[in-house]
């Protein structure tokens, strides 16, 4: 009696499967018998994937002589089917009918039936793209232009965001409930506090390294005093927030989107939606008072360790003195100067929050997804963090600030 080859067996039964093979089956074959009516092809022995090779070269050959009479593809001779079995009948039945003839299958039992009409009688085509025929103008613009579409849905995607974390923070849809202030602080905790040792180290070693730098070119103009200057309005203005975004940027944003993408992955999301929350609310908020309330503290902290590393390179260095290096500070120095680097931290946290979110949204059902939008959300807030940065010297330049 015919059987079909179950994927899900337990190994024992494949291994008495083998044994029986090896000591009674035959590999797939088949005979083929004429009347006045058509041809009837009978087929025996083994169906499936490790013994169908010689069949599949008869069964070429019967197809390319066979005219347009009817035939008949009796089954009741094989013992074992599997899908590669069952395929190379669907082909011959299709390429059969394709010539005009009349095919009919016989002696098939109900599962080896439900198999058949399981697989197609022709595989799909595939779809290649035909460089010969676009021009060289749109194998160079093309790309250009789904980049821009792409920029286009990312636009659209923060601007939902942003939107959907302003108009409520609530948890649930349709509801004025606030946000949950226990999830705010477990993020500062989590985006802010444990940052503050690799923020402090880097912050140290940058203003070292800017002080060393610049003492040693200032020193042949007699000008090493101003090493202070120096240092305090570059570190104060544009360093020190742009760095720590660009630390919170690849420490807190890669993680936003690992979190949030590996949530849509596991259909968390949906699940939120299903029982009435808001993701945006439950997800995002959070993450991104969390970031707007961190990013100017971790500033704060990034320009006093800057500064300090400044004053040890200064005093071991050039021999300025900690009382020296702290009154031309304090003269190099105004509030303009404080405040022109603290307004850019709120704007920069938001485009990390924000950025990290829409990849973190946009995570596929792989692991494969995860990692590319995770290398994606760091790579674009890092970008966007930097021109804004730009934006902001321009603007600080047009109205002389």
């Amino acid at each position: 009696m015919s059987s079909i080859m179950n994927t899900t067996t337990a190994p024992a039964s494949r291994v008495n499967r083998q044994a029986d093979f090896s000591a009674s089956n035959k590999p797939a074959d088949f005979s083929v018998e004429e009347d006045g009516k058509g041809v009837r092809l009978v087929l025996e022995g083994d169906w499936r994937h490790s013994s169908v090779a010689g069949a599949d070269k008869k069964l070429h050959a019967f197809s390319a002589d066979d005219g347009s009479r009817p035939v008949v593809i009796d089954m009741s001779g094989i013992t074992d089917i599997d899908t590669a079995g069952a395929w190379l009948i669907q082909r011959l039945k299709g390429e059969l009918s394709g010539s005009g003839a009349d095919v009919r299958i016989e002696g098939a039992e109900g599962e080896e039936m439900a198999l058949l009409e399981a697989v197609p009688e022709k595989l799909p085509e595939p779809e290649f793209e035909e460089d010969g025929r676009r021009t060289r103008f749109e194998k160079i613009f093309s790309p250009v232009g789904k980049t821009v579409f792409t920029l286009w849905d990312d636009i659209v995607a923060s601007m939902y965001i942003l939107g959907s974390a302003v108009r409520g923070a609530q948890l649930k849809l349709h509801r004025a409930s606030g946000a949950s202030p226990a999830a705010v602080v477990s993020q500062i905790d989590y985006m802010g506090v444990r940052a503050v040792p690799i923020i402090a180290l880097m912050s140290f070693l940058i203003g070292a390294i800017i002080t060393q730098q610049s003492a040693f070119q200032l020193r042949y103009f007699g000008a090493e005093i101003f090493t202070v200057d120096l240092v305090g309005i570059l570190q104060l203005r544009e360093v020190g927030v742009l760095l720590t975004a660009i630390m919170i940027a690849g420490r807190s944003g890669s993680a936003i989107t690992a979190e949030i993408g590996s949530m849509k992955m596991r259909e968390e999301i949906d699940a939120l939606k299903v029982m009435g929350l808001n993701p945006i609310g439950v997800l995002v908020f959070p993450r991104l008072v969390a970031l707007v309330i961190v990013l100017p503290l971790l500033t704060v902290v990034a320009d006093f360790f800057a500064l300090f590393g400044a004053g040890v390179v200064a005093w071991s260095y050039s021999q300025i003195t900690p009382d020296v290096f702290l009154s031309r500070l304090q003269s190099a120095l105004d509030m303009s100067t404080l405040i022109s680097g603290m307004l850019k931290a709120p704007f920069m946290a938001l485009i990390i929050g924000i950025v990290a979110a829409v990849e973190g949204l946009k995570v596929g059902g792989s692991a494969e997804s995860l990692g590319q939008h995770v290398t994606a959300s760091v790579v674009k807030a890092i970008f966007v963090v930097i021109l804004v940065d730009g934006l902001f010297a321009i603007f600080y330049a047009a109205i002389n600030y």
